[in-house]
């Protein structure tokens, strides 16, 4: 039996690593906004002066949003399962993301959220679940659910919510992606539609970079699973997938990933494998490379760098950080700022091209995305899906 004070000693031990340091007791807590420091402002603030708010709400439901903090609350939700580069750990251990994303949302965006681990895994219980809760909540920021089960909750919550519904996975990754890609394709003289793109991984990234990228009017791209290319007519493809297979792959590449990138001008790495060096060297000259992997590139930086004019991985330690912070605290700062109903695509494409045009003229193979502590960044991002909110009509004011 462990007893506290082994489990004392132990958590002691852990302590002298900084990552344990810094999360003893978690990295968050709620702090009042308002002064109760005497029996008037406890009377205001809870009973009685509390219950006039209440009736007001109850008579003129949206007076929720100006009388609490529903308007920037967003609830960060997971079930566990595929937790970054760790996989299926469960919604405990989940926990400190969770946590983390909620700081990154109040330290870049000024939003606040809770971290909601949930203890199931049913697309029809996550659904029911977060419904349920949604009163307290401005907006729903999917996390870490494994794909394909997180297409389906994402368009369920969508069609019942009147809030914004964001799976991060998907959407924050294809924004930042975008965004780079625009200007690594600008930065050798070429335009989104001129490009041929390879993308390693369907899973809830790869789905939704090849959807952005075909939105933003790219000139081809293909999608490799651990089976090889989809493409429209292969067997056994999920409904996911065959969906891909319909929009995606015009020139119909079948086999492997590597044939696939034998002259492609970009490859986009979204999975857990590897390719090989000499399959980089036969894409097309000033090749792109985005491998985005963590915490191991599916193409380490200094081999891509030999054969690519731009590289970008999702690691911190090399240039070109594809990093989601960059998207979705601006993106749900810009949809609570105009009470947004909904994140559409084209809210989504906005982000990005605002993110892609921050970079200028300092556009460089080394720079071709802000970093994520540009104080530019969320204002230039709010802004703009906050101006699409309104012409896609989704915004409430």
């Amino acid at each position: 039996m462990t007893t506290f004070s082994s489990r004392t000693q132990n958590t002691s031990k852990l302590d002298e690593d900084p990552a344990f340091a810094m999360h003893r007791g978690g990295k968050l807590h709620v702090t009042s906004s308002v002064d109760v420091s005497d029996h008037e402002g406890l009377s205001l603030a809870y009973t009685p002066g509390v219950a006039r708010v209440c009736d007001a709400i109850a008579e003129t439901p949206d007076l929720v949003e100006t009388y609490t903090w529903k308007s920037n609350l967003v609830a960060v939700v997971t079930d566990g399962t595929a937790v970054l580069g760790l996989g299926n750990i469960g919604p405990e251990a989940s926990l400190p993301v969770m946590e983390g994303k909620s700081l990154l949302f109040k330290q870049f965006g000024d939003v606040d959220s809770v971290p909601i681990a949930l203890n199931c895994t049913g697309v029809d219980e996550i659904v029911e679940t977060v419904v349920r809760m949604s009163p307290s909540f401005g907006g729903i920021n999917l996390e870490d659910i494994a794909a394909p089960r997180c297409f389906e909750i994402e368009a369920k919550l969508r069609e019942r919510l009147d809030i914004p519904v964001f799976h991060d996975d998907q959407h924050g990754t294809a924004i930042v992606t975008v965004a780079a890609l625009h200007n690594a394709a600008r930065l050798t003289g070429r335009t989104l539609a001129d490009l041929r793109v390879v993308v390693s991984g369907a899973g809830a990234a790869g789905v939704a970079v090849t959807k952005m990228l075909i939105d933003g009017g790219i000139g081809d791209i293909a999608v490799a699973d651990s089976k090889g290319m989809i493409y429209d007519g292969r067997e056994g493809l999920t409904p996911v997938k065959q969906e891909l297979a319909s929009i995606s792959n015009k020139a119909g590449i079948q086999g492997s990933i590597e044939s696939a990138l034998n002259g492609a001008d970009v490859f986009v790495g979204l999975s857990a494998g590897e390719v090989p060096e000499s399959v980089v060297a036969t894409m097309a000259e000033n090749a792109i490379v985005f491998a985005m992997a963590n915490p191991n590139p599916e193409v380490h930086p200094d081999v891509a760098r030999k054969y690519a004019s731009v590289v970008a991985t999702g690691r911190s330690d090399f240039p070109n950080q594809i990093n989601n912070v960059l998207a979705f605290p601006g993106v749900f700062r810009g949809a609570f700022d105009v009470q947004a109903t909904d994140i559409t695509e084209n809210m989504k494409l906005a982000a990005a091209k605002a993110l892609a045009e921050l970079v200028g003229d300092d556009l460089s193979a080394d720079y071709v995305i802000p970093s994520s502590f540009d104080e530019r960044v969320v204002p230039a991002v709010s802004a703009a899906v906050a101006a699409q909110a309104r012409q896609d009509g989704v915004a409430r004011r």
